[in-house]
């Protein structure tokens, strides 16, 4: 590694998408227990656009940088590391610093890219399944024969949450915004999708499950919703909250809670420890990582912007007319 320099995206003190813009800078260094990566692409998260807008500090530790996934090549590894090699391609979920030519990454959060997928599918695999399968499958305990219902389907975690649950036997159900998003999570595997600007999804629910409600509920949205999803549980349901994108403050009714035994919990990624972090990603590589390589399930990518049109691609997440993925081509 003779390269001193590299460009990456910085966004300053917080603000709107146009804040965001390259500049250069020094490589990273590695620490005990780290890989360094050439990063080929990174995805785009919500996480990302809110520690832009400075309402999301990154842990203790962690990169300023933004970008939580990438894929690409080990070019440099701490004298600890005997899992990967120089030159081994992976996928790595990574505490920050992805939007960046190189990038840092604990080396046992790093996973073989599965077969039958690119580099660009690579990077768009750790965020959304990690969370999805700790959230949907560990916390959530989803089984087979359950009913599934999954907020914002057309999303990222949305159309991993619906193949994941529907690969492993689940009745899928999802809200999304419009009719063309409603078609395409039919399409990747939901038994039903409620277009919520048309339907109220708590009828549309009763309706489907016959008055019975879901057995687990997958929520970014929180506010009004809570409460709507606490009702609509089935008999020992569960709720799992992963975000809050209508506000995390609201007056909850609690009786369903108590008279159907529901069990409301929640969790967020990024702060888990690394030691956690691989765990979830030895479960994937044992459990998913034949799914996907034998095409079953698979990211599903809306757009690719090179890495000087970051703040282009926050505006795209930003507007929620995406389906599926926001990526950054970093190495061209």
């Amino acid at each position: 590694m003779n390269k001193q320099s590299m460009r990456y995206v910085e966004h300053g003190s917080g603000g709107p998408a146009d804040i965001l813009q390259t500049n250069e800078g020094p490589l990273p260094q590695v620490n005990s227990g780290e890989v360094l990566i050439e990063v080929h692409y990174a995805g785009i998260n919500r996480p990302d656009v809110l520690q832009r807008a400075g309402a999301y500090p990154p842990p203790p530790g962690a990169s300023k940088l933004l970008g939580l996934e990438v894929s690409g090549t080990i070019v440099a590894k701490a004298s600890d590391v005997s899992m990967w090699n120089v030159g081994d391609k992976v996928c790595a979920l990574t505490p920050g610093g992805g939007y960046a030519e190189y990038c840092t990454a604990p080396a046992s959060n790093c996973l073989p890219i599965p077969d039958g997928l690119d580099m660009a599918e690579g990077a768009a695999i750790p965020e959304n399944y990690f969370t999805v399968w700790t959230n949907v499958f560990e916390r959530g305990a989803l089984r087979a024969g359950e009913s599934f219902l999954v907020h914002g389907g057309s999303s990222g975690i949305g159309l991993t949450a619906i193949q994941l649950a529907k690969e492993f036997g689940a009745n899928v159900i999802t809200t999304v915004g419009s009719g063309a998003k409603a078609d395409f999570c039919r399409k990747v595997g939901a038994d039903l999708a409620i277009n919520y600007r048309e339907q109220d999804f708590s009828q549309e629910l009763a309706r489907h499950t016959e008055k019975r409600g879901v057995d687990l509920i997958l929520d970014m949205v929180g506010g009004e919703y809570t409460n709507k999803n606490l009702r609509a549980l089935a008999l020992n349901g569960r709720l799992v909250q992963i975000a809050f994108l209508q506000g995390s403050s609201m007056q909850i009714d609690a009786l369903p809670i108590m008279i159907k035994r529901l069990t409301f919990t929640g969790s967020t990624l990024r702060p888990r420890t690394i030691d956690e972090k691989a765990a979830i990603g030895k479960a994937l590589q044992e459990k998913v990582w034949p799914a996907l390589a034998a095409g079953r399930c698979k990211p599903v990518i809306h757009q690719v912007f090179p890495l000087a049109e970051a703040a282009a691609a926050h505006k795209l997440m930003e507007s929620s007319t995406h389906i599926g993925k926001i990526m950054l081509e970093v190495k061209r």
